[in-house]
């Protein structure tokens, strides 16, 4: 059975607490890798990726993966392939920013527009030790940051810069994606 994901208001201390780095890749990261990847893949609400301290594990592990939506072009877009990252840092950003519209699993209630620099670059390890870097733009990069955010105690609720534009949950948007 897949774990339960956690959510404010109930949950907030732990979602809000920096989770710690990993030293080792032992059976036990490798487990709590399983049960993070399984939460995303069998949570109530679609989303495209889940940081481990969603789950009540207080590590720095985040699983992303997208098998894409069609937009209003029919269009397949969206998609990110598979991956567990380990201790994942934002290493570089760019100066140009955007404002996109994030939801998120642990807070079920509020959507909104943040803004977060378009492109990245991420450091992290996979789950046999190796270095991985990442060069991200758009979504992807989005999804990481909201990710990696989760790992240092940080909602999308708290990057949203104006009141106006957190929404309750229940108000249809149109350029609504999915949730992280």
């Amino acid at each position: 059975m897949a774990k339960k994901i956690l959510t404010i208001p109930e949950d907030e201390k732990f979602l809000r607490t920096k989770c710690e780095e990993i030293i080792e890749i032992d059976k036990k990261v490798l487990r709590e890798a399983e049960e993070l990847l399984e939460a995303l893949r069998t949570s109530e609400r679609p989303g495209v990726g889940l940081a481990a301290p969603q789950i009540g594990i207080g590590k720095r592990m985040i699983v992303i993966e997208s098998t894409g939506w069609k937009n209003d072009k029919d269009e397949l877009v969206g998609i990110i392939k598979l991956q567990t990252l380990l201790n994942p840092k934002v290493t570089k950003f760019s100066s140009e920013k955007e404002e996109k519209f994030e939801g998120c699993l642990s807070v079920p209630m509020y959507n909104g527009y943040v803004t977060r620099p378009k492109k990245i670059k991420v450091t992290a390890m996979d789950l046999s030790g190796k270095t991985v870097n990442i060069n991200a733009s758009g979504f992807l990069a989005r999804v990481l940051q909201h990710e990696i955010d989760h790992l240092d105690g940080i909602l999308f609720i708290d990057r949203i810069d104006e009141p106006s534009k957190l929404l309750d949950a229940s108000q249809s948007v149109s350029d609504r994606e999915t949730e992280y």
